[in-house]
């Protein structure tokens, strides 16, 4: 930390040593709220464009190139950002979700969401979107924030918050700092590129593949399950799951085995920045936001939980506002069901890949936890500055 705050500390010594503006964002920009659009809008070609879902599950603080499109009719009654915008979440499912943002960098401008707000500025776009996920931002723009089924904010309270703004050159050398702790996460995310690959491989199957559905390959115990408020749980160390995972620990279960929960509901079962498809062992307790499938084999439990999360679900998801996947679409879903030991064979060599990738305690998603809390510390050391005093 010391080589990197050094330079900052003689750049702000040299141009600005009487300390760095603080400004309300209004004074730095603008803000203009997208227009909606639904997923029935996206295509694979035609005009750029952002959906709010993406800006948690494909973009960092910058993006250079979107991921979906709109027919060119539909994208001229909307609102698009030009390069060099900031794109600020203004919608989501928690509070955490909201203020979030990504520097747009492409080469031509990108339509928005109205789950979002495009900031024009005058300041270094990825400054911008770094200072976008400190607590120092989060905690000034919480109390703006209303609460509900959707968390969201509207302009007014982005616009109140302090930002400091010390000269380009400074804003610049930050970025340049900020940057270089990516280059581990470029390293997982090509580490993931070939996981994805081969699994996208190994699931190509001749044209005589038998194929089949949830239904008749495991038993649904969904009866079984048990919602309990968050006021009536008695604290304990048994797993409380929902859609997403563990939301707490209570002191009994319901289910005591190994078990498959398909997410019920959620933003993620469209947004996918979790799996929507994950196991289950021993003492467990389940509440109806997850379906609970038992197998015969854990073969094939794990055979159908890879090829769960490898495939778009959206076409058996109902609901936009609050997605849903009941249980008679789930067991629409169409399962290739190869012999036992060609299930073992992909899940064998898929376990592998994964362990590299998720595995806390080996090689690289090790050294990049440590390297993601040091540049934590170095981002807020970093935008922390003394105020300017005339």
């Amino acid at each position: 930390m010391s080589t990197y705050k050094n330079k900052i500390e003689k750049l702000l010594s040299e141009l600005c040593p009487n300390g760095v503006p603080m400004k309300k964002m209004s004074e730095v920009g603008t803000f203009t709220r997208g227009r909606r659009f639904v997923k029935d809008d996206i295509r694979s070609e035609g005009v750029p464009c952002i959906h709010y879902g993406e800006m948690y599950t494909h973009y960092g603080i910058w993006a250079n190139k979107a991921k979906s499109f709109l027919d060119k009719g539909l994208a001229l009654r909307l609102r698009s950002a030009k390069p060099n915008d900031v794109i600020i979440v203004a919608a989501g499912e928690t509070i955490e979700d909201i203020g979030n943002g990504v520097a747009w960098l492409g080469g031509t401008d990108v339509v928005i969401h109205d789950a979002c707000f495009i900031f024009s500025h005058s300041l270094n776009s990825k400054y911008i979107s770094y200072f976008l996920q400190t607590d120092a931002f989060h905690s000034q723009i919480k109390r703006y924030i209303s609460s509900g089924k959707i968390s969201s904010i509207n302009a007014d309270g982005l616009e109140k918050a302090i930002i400091p703004v010390p000269p380009i050159e400074i804003q610049q050398e930050i970025v340049r700092i900020l940057d270089s702790f990516t280059e581990l996460e470029a390293e997982l995310e090509a580490r993931k590129k070939q996981y994805y690959y081969y699994r996208s491989s190994l699931f190509k199957f001749d044209d005589d593949i038998n194929w089949t559905t949830l239904d008749k390959i495991s038993e649904n115990l969904d009866s079984k399950r048990k919602p309990v408020t968050k006021g009536n749980r008695d604290k304990g160390e048994i797993p409380y799951y929902g859609a997403s995972g563990i939301v707490d620990h209570v002191s009994s279960y319901i289910f005591d085995g190994d078990y498959l929960l398909i997410s019920e509901d959620g933003a993620n079962l469209l947004a996918r920045s979790t799996p929507i498809a994950f196991s289950i062992s021993g003492k467990t307790w389940v509440n109806n936001h997850a379906h609970v499938l038992k197998f015969d084999t854990y073969v094939t439990r794990r055979f159908v939980e890879i090829y769960l999360n490898s495939i778009d679900l959206s076409a058996y998801i109902s609901g936009a506002a609050q997605p849903k996947l009941n249980k008679a679409n789930m067991n629409k879903i169409l399962i290739p069901f190869p012999k036992i030991n060609e299930q073992e064979r992909v899940v064998r060599i898929l376990d592998k890949f994964e362990a590299l990738n998720t595995d806390i305690s080996i090689g690289l998603p090790a050294e990049l936890k440590a390297r993601r809390s040091q540049y934590e510390y170095y981002r807020s050391k970093l935008l922390t500055f003394n105020e300017y005093v005339s």
